[in-house]
C-alpha cells in the first residue's frame, strides 16, 4: 500500500500563493504507475476534486482552479506538488492528495492525512 504524507498548508491572504507537497512511500510500489489527485473539503461541504496528474493522461484541473493552480510531479523524489496562486477565500479547505493506480478516473487506493489551507480576505 502507498502511504502519502502531505505538507505545505497554512494561512495566506487573498491573492497570495502556497505550494502543497505530497510525498509517497511504500514497499514494492512504482511511483510512476500512480496518478496523484488533489481534493479539498471546505467547512460544511463535501470533498471535491481539484486536480489530477498521471503519466499516461497528463494533467486535469477543475474549473474553479484552472489558470491558478498547477500540478507537477518529481518522480525521483516520489512527490507531487500543487502550486496555488491567486488564492481566494473560497479556496479555504482541508486539502488531501490521493494515490490512484494508473489513471485519474480509477479507484483511489490511499489518502493523505490532509492539510489546512486558509485564505483570508
Amino acid at each position: 500500500e502507498v502511504q502519502l504524507v502531505e505538507s505545505g498548508g497554512g494561512l495566506v491572504q487573498a491573492g497570495g500563493s502556497l505550494t502543497l507537497s505530497c510525498a509517497a512511500s511504500g514497499s514494492g510500489f512504482t511511483f510512476d504507475d500512480y496518478a496523484i489527485g488533489w481534493f479539498r473539503q471546505a467547512p460544511g461541504k463535501g470533498r471535491e476534486a481539484v486536480s489530477c496528474l498521471s503519466s499516461t493522461e497528463g494533467t486535469f484541473y477543475e474549473n474553479p482552479v484552472k489558470g491558478r493552480f498547477t500540478i507537477s510531479r518529481d518522480n525521483a523524489a516520489n512527490t507531487v506538488y500543487l502550486q496555488m496562486n491567486s488564492l481566494k477565500p473560497d479556496d479555504t479547505a482541508v486539502y488531501y492528495c490521493a494515490a490512484i493506480l494508473y489513471e485519474c478516473g480509477y479507484e483511489i487506493e490511499s489518502w493523505s492525512q490532509g492539510t489546512q489551507v486558509t485564505v483570508s480576505s
